[in-house]
C-alpha cells in the first residue's frame, strides 16, 4: 500500500464514524465518546498526512507516531462502545476491522522508520 493509499483508508475511518457517531443513544457516557472518538480519528488522518509531507526524518517519525496514537485511541473508543453495548456488534465489527488494520499498519511503520534512522545515531560496538 502506499502513501496515498493510506491517507485515504484513515480519511475513510473518519468519514465512517461521523455517521456511527450519529447513531449512538443518547446518554451522556455517548456524548464524551462521540468527541472523543470524532478528535481521534481525523486527528490520525490529519497527522498521517502531516507526516508524507516531513520535511525530516524526525518530523516524519514524530508526525507518524502521533498520527499511529491517535489511530489506536480510535481502537480504543471503539471497544469501549462494544463493551457498553451503546451499538450493536454488527455494526461496529467492520469499523472495528478497519481501526485495528490501520492501527497495526502504523504502528509497523513507525517501528520501521525508527529502526531506519536509529542506526546513525549509535555507537559501533
Amino acid at each position: 500500500m502506499n502513501t496515498f493509499e493510506l491517507q485515504q483508508r484513515l480519511k475513510q475511518l473518519a468519514y465512517r464514524i461521523v455517521p456511527m457517531c450519529e447513531r449512538l443513544p443518547a446518554k451522556k457516557i455517548s456524548g464524551i465518546i462521540e468527541a472523543q472518538i470524532l478528535r481521534s480519528a481525523f486527528s490520525a488522518s490529519a497527522n498521517y498526512r502531516a507526516a508524507s509531507k516531513a520535511i525530516s526524518k524526525r518530523a516524519f517519525i514524530s508526525k507518524l507516531s502521533i498520527a499511529f496514537e491517535e489511530a489506536d485511541e480510535t481502537l480504543s473508543w471503539l471497544e469501549d462502545i462494544k463493551q457498553l453495548n451503546l451499538i450493536s456488534d454488527e455494526k461496529l465489527s467492520l469499523l472495528l476491522k478497519e481501526a485495528k488494520e490501520l492501527s497495526s499498519i502504523l504502528g509497523s511503520a513507525r517501528k520501521t522508520a525508527q529502526i531506519n534512522i536509529e542506526p546513525t545515531n549509535r555507537k559501533k560496538s
